[in-house]
């Protein structure tokens, strides 16, 4: 019987996250270390991400990071999960992907979002509100008009027009819908609530429109993933991200992520607790025979043709063999082949 695992690329998503006791500068620079920690793995895409205004979090500035990643590797295409785009102007992405395309050429994708800030005073600050998310579809037209030289404006994007930089959906909302008229790839979450995530699969599919930058459909899968020695360690890879999660949930606040132990023995209210328990579920996660079978179902009830890993945790080093052990199970099943 063939592997889905082993026909499929496997990816990852870093956001940078910030750690206890650790600055920003360092999570950044972690990032650039674990992109070329992940090349010599063998993983297919390294991407970034774009939050502005929270604690923990570092990556605000997705285009400078996938720079610095670049810079640093060889191989592994890099690019961003995504840029905002409301909360840019189509024509300055445009040129940003243009000089990464011309620096790196063949290595660079474009991953776009429609998020614009998750709390009043960070839209404020960039001088957006909640409507300008409806505007995606028309930003996301003409930021790929600019690569094809298409602009009623008489401007023209250097260095981007005519370059090919493959652009992504993130399918947040009606992402999906938008993304199959555009006929880009898509990438879609929440592994956590497989029947919608099916649904909006199927939406993307059914409705999909070939174009110039995609002749069929192109899914991605995005997940938490955790890879241990047993289900128990694996667990435990979930825990600083999910106590994070809680907290911002209920204070509104995202914190650097703490130790799991140091997680496990804070006092939480009942509300807390439960938001926590929530966060540990759904996830993939436990030994390597455990997550290849768990794989093997996520590929063959979505069809996607990549799997995109976004896995957080406070311990580097744990986070790092997890990412190993994952690499080894696709691995092995192409060796299988």
């Amino acid at each position: 019987m063939s592997s889905a695992v082993a026909t499929t690329p496997f990816s990852v998503l870093d956001r940078s996250r910030t750690r206890e006791g650790h600055t920003h500068a360092e999570a950044l620079r972690d990032t650039v270390a674990l992109a070329r920690q992940l090349e010599a793995l063998g993983y297919h895409r390294f991407w970034v991400s774009e939050h502005h205004g929270v604690p923990g979090v570092a990556g605000s500035a997705p285009t400078v990071l996938a720079a610095a990643v670049a810079g640093a590797t060889r191989t592994i295409r890099v690019g961003t999960g995504g840029v905002m785009l409301p909360n840019h102007r189509p024509l300055v992405v445009a040129e940003q992907f243009g000089v990464l395309e011309s620096l790196f050429p063949g290595r660079i994708d474009m991953g776009l979002g429609r998020s614009v800030g998750f709390t009043d005073g960070v839209r404020r600050a960039l001088g957006r509100g909640k409507d300008d998310a409806e505007d995606f579809a028309a930003q996301l037209d003409e930021l790929l008009g600019w690569f094809e030289g298409t602009s009623p404006t008489g401007v023209h994007a250097r260095p981007a027009e005519g370059l090919r930089v493959p652009p992504f959906v993130l399918a947040m909302g009606e992402g999906a819908g938008i993304a199959a008229r555009a006929g880009l790839p898509m990438v879609i979450g929440d592994l956590r609530n497989r029947e919608k995530m099916l649904r909006g699969i199927d939406h993307y599919r059914d409705r999909f429109r070939p174009s110039p930058w995609a002749s069929e459909p192109y899914v991605v899968v995005s997940g938490t993933v955790a890879v241990a020695a047993t289900p128990e360690e694996a667990r435990r890879l979930l825990v600083p991200e999910a106590w994070s999660m809680a907290h911002a949930r209920t204070h509104g606040t995202f914190p650097p992520l703490p130790p799991a132990e140091r997680a496990e023995a804070r006092t939480s209210t009942a509300k807390e607790r439960g938001f926590y328990q929530s966060g540990l579920t759904g996830h993939i996660a436990g030994t390597e025979e455990q997550v290849a079978d768990e794989l093997e179902m996520v590929l063959k009830d979505t069809g996607a043709q990549e799997i995109l890993v976004t896995t957080s945790t406070y311990d580097r080093s744990a986070l790092l063999d997890s990412y190993r052990r994952l690499a080894a199970i696709v691995g092995r099943a192409r060796n299988t082949e």
